[in-house]
């Protein structure tokens, strides 16, 4: 069962385009339809708990299909179906644009593409601005967190956890302010 697991997710991986919504009939059809290892109402289940974790919605389904028809080992051997086509063509790619990256229109396309790239962590960024709670308190997190990355090359990792408990105790301190 674990082969024909991994062999039906390396499928999918391999010739579904359009990312994990895509994937979603596809899985529905090879899982329940075809192979009868889990139930309409399991891969609802899924697609639900899929959607709401971090990740990507594709390798969240196929790790919790797999766990759900074969456990531990058919998580791991759906996961690694549903990524290995993807991972093999992006290191195909990467050895190609290799032997081409002197070309200056190679140059140029990749200074294009890291423009846009900019311009959509900007746009993220203003959104995110929009969205989030304003006050001195706010302002005065995100100058010390651009700082503490930018100027003190501090891991964003340990700058996020930072954020995460100084925004927790000052929302616990608020609380009991409220309360008294």
């Amino acid at each position: 069962m674990i082969r024909k697991l991994f062999l039906t997710f390396l499928k999918i991986g391999a010739f579904t385009f359009g990312g994990g919504y895509a994937m979603i009939p596809l899985i529905q059809r090879e899982v329940v339809e075809k192979n009868g290892w889990l139930t309409d109402d399991d891969i609802l289940e899924i697609i639900a708990i899929a959607e709401s974790t971090p990740g990507p919605i594709a390798i969240n389904s196929a790790t919790f299909v797999g766990y759900k028809a074969a456990g531990f080992f058919g998580a791991f051997f759906c996961t690694l179906g549903v990524v290995l086509p993807s991972f093999l063509i992006i290191l195909a790619v990467s050895f190609v644009l290799e032997q081409f990256e002197a070309l200056q229109a190679v140059q140029f396309a990749f200074n294009g593409i890291r423009a846009g790239v900019l311009a959509l962590i900007l746009k993220a960024l203003i959104n995110m601005y929009k969205k989030c709670p304003k006050g001195w308190v706010s302002y005065v997190v995100m100058a010390a967190s651009f700082v503490i990355v930018t100027f003190f090359d501090v891991s964003v990792l340990l700058v996020i956890i930072g954020c995460a408990v100084f925004g927790l105790v000052t929302s616990l301190i608020a609380e009991k302010r409220c309360r008294s």
